[in-house]
């Protein structure tokens, strides 16, 4: 039997502009990369969004087309898709907001098709904690493991309701900023330490170009950024990421830091095939093959 993955989160339409690009709308969001990632393992995706009748059906069909199941989109007439609007610095890792259109997701009620109410891993995306927590609700005990996503925002705006969906997780995964920022220090070792006991068995810290750490039954672990020569776009790094941790996991019997240690090597490949290109291009067109290869690449130059 085919297990299942639950993708919870934005579809998206963004504005980007780096130090070497620009475009003014292109297919984003953090189901879409998500999705988009965890579709190169032999699972059954299915996500929960919600879009405005601008959104195109070229949109929905391409993630139909990768095997992804869209039942869960919910389109709303006369309404417009979220948007964001966003602009890289010269690092490209600082990034400024420049617009942000809420639209459909201001009153996003989130409906989990039956089909995935029991799904083995669910991955509940960057959004405000009211909905996560809906969307938990409805899981309630069914899903093996969960992997969680937020941001700033809502750590700074809605502390409280985040704080009690971070309780009903199994792994959080936030980037070094964020980690230090909910738990009010400059030390990564103490924030992984005071996050998982606010309720998760794992977490992982994002440290974008310099890798990432995962911390769990009381061992640590470390693994670089795949190495890339031209970074164009950092969008959805993150996101593909998770669905390359989801994706991997989704499939194992028993999911525990071993396993996770594995299923981060896959999110890091899936995320260096993102930033090569701006949007999902480069991750929609990823194949085994092209997979395989960047993962034993990365394999050699991580031994010793």
């Amino acid at each position: 039997m085919i297990n299942k993955l639950l993708v919870v989160g934005t579809m998206a339409y963004d504005a980007i502009e780096t130090p070497f690009d620009k475009v003014n709308k292109i297919l984003g969001g953090s189901t879409t990369y998500t999705a988009l990632a965890a579709s190169k393992f032999e699972i059954d995706c299915g996500v929960v969004s919600v879009v405005g009748d601008d959104f195109e059906k070229k949109n929905l069909n391409l993630l139909k087309n990768n095997s992804i199941n869209c039942d869960g989109v919910k389109i709303v007439k006369n309404a417009k898709t979220f948007f964001w609007s966003g602009k890289y610095h010269l690092n490209m890792n600082d990034r400024t907001t420049i617009e942000t259109q809420v639209n459909v997701l201001a009153n996003f009620n989130p409906i989990i098709p039956k089909y995935y109410l029991n799904a083995k891993v669910a991955v509940i995306g960057n959004l405000d904690p009211n909905i996560q927590l809906e969307s938990l609700n409805q899981i309630k005990n069914s899903a093996d493991f969960i992997l969680l996503d937020t941001m700033n925002f809502w750590i700074e705006k809605n502390r409280d309701v985040l704080n009690e969906v971070i309780g009903k997780v199994n792994l959080i995964s936030v980037n070094d900023e964020e980690a230090k920022l909910l738990t009010n220090t400059n030390s990564l070792l103490k924030a992984a330490s005071l996050i998982q006991k606010m309720g998760p068995q794992y977490v992982i810290i994002k440290k974008g170009e310099h890798g990432s750490m995962l911390f769990g039954e009381g061992k640590i672990f470390i693994i670089p950024a795949y190495p890339i020569f031209n970074v164009v776009d950092p969008t959805g790094a993150g996101d593909s990421f998770a669905g390359g941790v989801s994706g991997f996991l989704c499939d194992k019997k028993k999911i525990n830091f071993d396993l996770i240690k594995q299923a981060m090597l896959y999110g890091s490949v899936l995320a260096s095939f993102t930033v090569e290109s701006l949007g999902i291009d480069s991750l929609e067109k990823v194949t085994k093959n092209t997979l395989n290869k960047r993962l034993n690449d990365f394999k050699s130059i991580t031994s010793f």
